[in-house]
């Protein structure tokens, strides 16, 4: 089965936090704070594998994180670095932000790696806190959260030449063929479901990658049969050989059939439409072809179009037709992706809870990553620690949105389990 489109969700490992223990050894009866940091969380990242054919597996498993950091230690020992969660996705896949739409990332080479989302940074433990006027600090400072977000991975196919055309024309044919691909052979009107890859190989080196597009309908533009996904496959193509059946034993009229594929192109995407053409004229081995060839190659010669005639069944004239694509491979620049499409992953923000105030049953409840940190950093039975932990719900804007949502002196507020009584 082929996918080639899937929604995950991942998130980064949350950093370990800093401890808060002090110096013992016999004979020395108060040593100073020793607490070591936490560790990093590990990150969670992409990397593209020829190994991978398919998004097929994100379709079973939705969730993925990465190992958190571990806590501090006494003696100023550190938490272990949580492992980074590697992701293997297949070469060509596209990473988006689920939530934006936007492409952060396009994985097209083998072994390239993206970074999709951070581990957390480990706490200080309270051994950064000593002063000479606070000697036993008794705080840490909390991990933070790793990067969290949901993310659409998008396959779309890496080939040099596409195979364009309405379903039954004989592109499945060719590609067996003239490749080493097998695809499914058989007389239906509906369609390949999935896309079909073959190296084509024309000796002295020479030679390109070549994909049987899965068939098109009138209307896929706008997500009718295959629709977006088999528009999404034709985008990475150089080149697309463009098969017609003009035979016209089915009783369809060849130069409509191309007309409606080209129109579904455009309203698909202006750059699509523009993509080099060469039309491949086909089942030239049955009779009643030779009635419509002639005006059929004469009106799209007219129109700027090099034609071939073939039959993909008996090899008639496929040589040429290869030769040719790969003569116009050699003066066709690689695809290059838009760049005004991507953003920088820096640029989003981690799915990770705002900070809000609600009030549930006569008591404040104030959330979000920054007073969870704050929070976590605080020794709530040590008075230094306490004065820290106020100063900081000033600055960091919670006094304030608590006033907004109309709290009164007495009114209880909890942070993450912590409740204390609200006071001017």
């Amino acid at each position: 089965m082929f996918s080639d489109v899937a929604k995950i969700h991942i998130k980064a490992g949350d950093g370990g936090n800093g401890a808060v223990t002090f110096h013992r050894e016999k004979y020395i009866a108060a040593g100073g704070p020793d607490g070591g940091d936490g560790g990093r969380g590990g990150n969670v990242i992409f990397i593209a594998d020829k190994g991978v054919n398919t998004l097929i597996d994100f379709r079973y498993k939705k969730k993925y994180a990465a190992e958190p950091g571990g806590n501090g230690k006494d003696e100023r020992r550190n938490g272990k670095n949580g492992a980074d969660l590697i992701i293997k996705v297949p070469v060509g896949t596209i990473v988006r932000d689920t939530e934006s739409g936007l492409a952060v990332c396009d994985l097209k080479e083998e072994g390239q790696e993206f970074v999709i989302a951070k581990g957390g940074s480990g706490g200080w433990g309270n051994s950064h806190f000593a002063t000479a006027t606070r000697q036993t600090p008794k705080f840490a400072k909390s991990g933070t959260l790793g990067d969290e977000r949901d993310v659409t991975l998008e396959l779309k196919l890496i080939a040099d030449v596409g195979l364009l055309g309405f379903p039954n024309v004989g592109k499945s044919t060719f590609l067996s063929m003239v490749s080493d691909a097998r695809p499914k052979i058989a007389n239906y009107h509906f369609t390949t479901l999935e896309p079909n890859l073959g190296v084509v190989n024309l000796g002295d080196g020479g030679g390109f990658v070549i994909a049987d597009i899965p068939g098109i309908i009138e209307g896929a533009h706008e997500g009718v049969g295959l629709g977006h996904e088999f528009l999404r496959h034709v985008e990475r193509t150089r080149l697309l050989l463009h098969f017609v059946d003009v035979s016209g034993i089915e009783g369809r009229n060849p130069l409509e059939d191309f007309d409606t594929i080209n129109s579904e192109l455009k309203m698909y995407s202006e750059k699509l439409a523009q993509k080099p053409q060469v039309v491949v004229a086909n089942k030239a081995d049955i009779p009643q072809f030779e009635e419509n060839f002639e005006a059929f190659k004469t009106e799209l010669e007219n129109r700027g179009y090099k034609v071939f005639k073939i039959s993909a069944a008996t090899k008639q004239g496929v040589r040429e037709v290869l030769n040719y694509a790969l003569e116009m491979l050699s003066e066709l620049p690689e695809e290059e992706v838009d760049e005004s499409e991507f953003i920088d992953i820096d640029m989003l923000k981690s799915k990770e809870e705002e900070m809000k105030v609600e009030v549930v049953d006569g008591i404040f409840y104030v959330t979000g990553e920054r007073v969870r940190r704050i929070a976590g950093s605080t020794n709530f039975d040590d008075y230094e620690s306490m004065q820290y932990f106020q100063r900081a719900l000033i600055k960091c804007g919670a006094i304030k949105m608590l006033e907004n949502a109309g709290v009164k002196e007495g009114d209880t507020v909890d942070i993450y389990g912590f409740e204390f009584d609200f006071v001017f």
